[in-house]
């Protein structure tokens, strides 16, 4: 079931009884009937950021995101869990799960950390990326199906097999009539990074991740998420994608993504 109610200007819609329906723009790339895990990633970022404002009004900050995916999440509602693991007055720890028909299908641990003024030690390590406009435009429809990679914006710069520097936006919101931060809409981008510098064609072989991880020392702003993409795969079937990520002030998060590599078959 996949909702068209709103004209489909968001990834997901609320619905009455608190789940959350996709619209057409989460179909995924490696199977259109399931969903594209990134809205649902941004999703969860929303939820432990909802949950946290409504516990307390000493506001902490996202400073790492680690997501497990269990399994695939088919277009239809899905549920959402929100717990605190370890409660502090300057760090927590928040699980988040989403679910579908009672079978859960990612779980986020996210630790939230306390602001503090280190603008004397503020440096920034990685080197910077072209912006969006000095790269030519991309469409990463012309690889991959699915709702989702027809729903972005992207501008790619390859650097060889396995290696590129991007930028995607969305014109969507994630969640329809409903705000969310920045960092919750650029998460629910993330995710795209495994399908921009792809190491083989996903006719030639399957590579889905397992997990992202998404380590954050700056909050993000702006519209544009961009990627400084590297692709390595071992000899035994795993592979890694990390990128660093940018938005229009510079890098601010590394994110790493585990994959199952799985060549087809020859016909």
């Amino acid at each position: 079931m996949v909702s068209e109610a709103s004209g489909a200007q968001a990834y997901f819609l609320r619905m009455d009884d608190g789940r959350f329906m996709p619209t057409a723009h989460v179909g995924g790339a490696w199977n259109v009937a399931e969903q594209h895990v990134a809205p649902a990633i941004g999703l969860m970022v929303h939820a432990v950021e909802a949950d946290h404002a409504a516990r307390r009004t000493d506001r902490l900050q996202v400073a790492r995101l680690s997501y497990d995916i269990w399994g695939v999440i088919p277009m239809d509602a899905v549920e959402m869990e929100v717990a605190v693991l370890r409660p502090g007055k300057t760090i927590e720890l928040v699980e988040a799960r989403l679910s579908h028909g009672g079978r859960t299908a990612i779980v986020l641990r996210a630790w939230l950390t306390q602001a503090y003024d280190s603008h004397a030690l503020a440096a920034v390590n990685f080197p910077p990326l072209p912006p969006p406009e000095a790269m030519p435009a991309g469409d990463p429809s012309a690889l991959w199906d699915g709702g989702f990679i027809a729903s972005v914006q992207a501008r790619r710069e390859a650097e060889g097999q396995g290696r590129a520097r991007c930028w995607v936006r969305s014109p969507f919101a994630l969640l329809e009539d409903e705000a969310v931060s920045p960092t919750a809409r650029l998460m629910g981008l993330a995710d795209i990074a495994n399908g921009l510098a792809p190491l083989a064609s996903p006719r030639d072989a399957a590579f889905p991740n397992l997990d992202l991880t998404a380590h954050i020392f700056r909050q993000p702003a702006g519209d544009w998420l961009g990627f400084d993409v590297s692709v390595s795969a071992g000899p035994g079937g795993v592979g890694l994608t990390h990128s660093i990520l940018h938005d229009a002030t510079g890098p601010f998060a590394t994110l790493s993504q585990c994959l199952t590599i799985r060549p087809r078959p020859s016909v």
